[in-house]
């Protein structure tokens, strides 16, 4: 009787040795994200939180979890994947505290068909970066060795995040007419519409390795750029003050979709369209595709990554928050009677 040669687990294309090499990388990121609270991190089964370790007394849970959409195409594309960790932990941190929560912890998922140790380490150092950005603690993930479920190079990215607000505090809450948006500036596209973006980008006729036509470095590191973290001066403001009435992540939807989301019923948004400068990408995309302004404000966040909703009278105090926490702020417009966002002036 023949002895045949046994198969190993490395054999079908799963490399658990170069799995247990990369938590001992990503260790040190993580730890640099410990926060009050943090019991237990990497490497056990589960992870632990202490929410009274937190200072919560009568604390209420919220979770949230997202990805990166097709902007990973590009990272995967161009190899520049440091940032897309940032995006990921943004997509559901900047949602966190619209619900008046503090991020806590947060976890991720990392699938690949091989695992390619220094882009994995790369990607989740950048995820330990976002967490360290917006005081979350990186406590626990998942990587996902799946030979077969995805071709050579390809990954894809997965967040959650927990966080805890006392009991009563949640936003939106006692929006009224008169109340001042304050728009905080983006940094770019951030992590929505890039299905569109790589579209317009096919039609230019440009590669991701050509020069930028609307700002510095090559195409592929101006789309690039990392979703701004607003969770720092976000919860400043409610903690500081009583003025925010309710917090909107402008994601995919854009100001259309997003901003009615936290206006109770009987009362609408009036925008002006010229109270912030359009960013040199937006204008880009939209004339090479000949964008509609209408498509342009359902599809982008148009350089308005949040908006806070806040008391006439303590605008400013907010406002000067966000500005001490590094935001670009400016007052975009007010709630109004009526339903969905009316707009004043022009964006292009």
């Amino acid at each position: 009787m023949t002895q045949k040669n046994g198969l190993t687990y490395a054999d079908a294309g799963v490399d658990i040795d170069a799995g247990n090499t990369l938590v001992e990388r990503i260790k040190p990121a993580a730890k640099r994200t410990a926060r009050p609270g943090v019991m237990s991190g990497l490497g056990g089964f589960g992870a632990m939180f202490d929410l009274k370790g937190a200072g919560y007394n009568d604390p209420i849970l919220v979770g949230a979890t997202d990805g990166v959409g097709t902007k990973l195409r590009i990272a995967i594309d161009t190899g520049l994947v440091d940032g897309v960790g940032i995006d990921l932990v943004a997509m559901c941190v900047n949602d966190l505290v619209c619900q008046g929560a503090e991020p806590l912890f947060f976890l991720d998922y990392f699938a690949t068909g091989k695992l390619e140790l220094d882009q994995a380490t790369r990607i989740i150092n950048g995820i330990a970066k976002g967490c360290e950005l917006s005081g979350c603690a990186l406590i626990g993930g998942e990587t996902a060795e799946m030979p077969g479920m995805y071709p050579e190079g390809d990954f894809d990215l997965a967040g959650f995040s927990v966080g805890a607000m006392e009991r009563g505090t949640d936003i939106p809450r006692d929006v009224s007419e008169g109340d001042v948006l304050i728009g905080l500036w983006s940094n770019g596209v951030h992590s929505n519409g890039y299905s569109l973006v790589r579209k317009i980008v096919e039609q230019s006729g440009l590669g991701w390795d050509d020069a930028s036509p609307f700002g510095d470095g090559t195409l592929g590191e101006a789309l690039l750029a990392p979703t701004t973290l607003y969770v720092k001066g976000c919860v400043a403001a409610l903690k500081e003050t009583d003025a925010v009435h309710g917090f909107a992540h402008i994601t995919g939807g854009g100001l259309t979709e997003n901003l009615p989301r936290v206006l109770p019923d009987g009362l609408g948004a009036r925008v002006e369209l010229n109270a912030w400068p359009l960013p040199p990408v937006f204008k880009w995309l939209a004339e090479q595709a000949g964008l509609e302004e209408s498509e342009m404000l359902k599809t982008f966040n148009c350089g308005i990554g949040m908006v806070a909703v806040v008391a006439r009278d303590q605008a400013q105090a907010v406002g000067d928050i966000f500005d001490a926490a590094g935001h670009d702020v400016c007052v975009i417009g007010e709630v109004i009677k009526g339903d969905g966002v009316d707009y004043t002036g022009s964006l292009l």
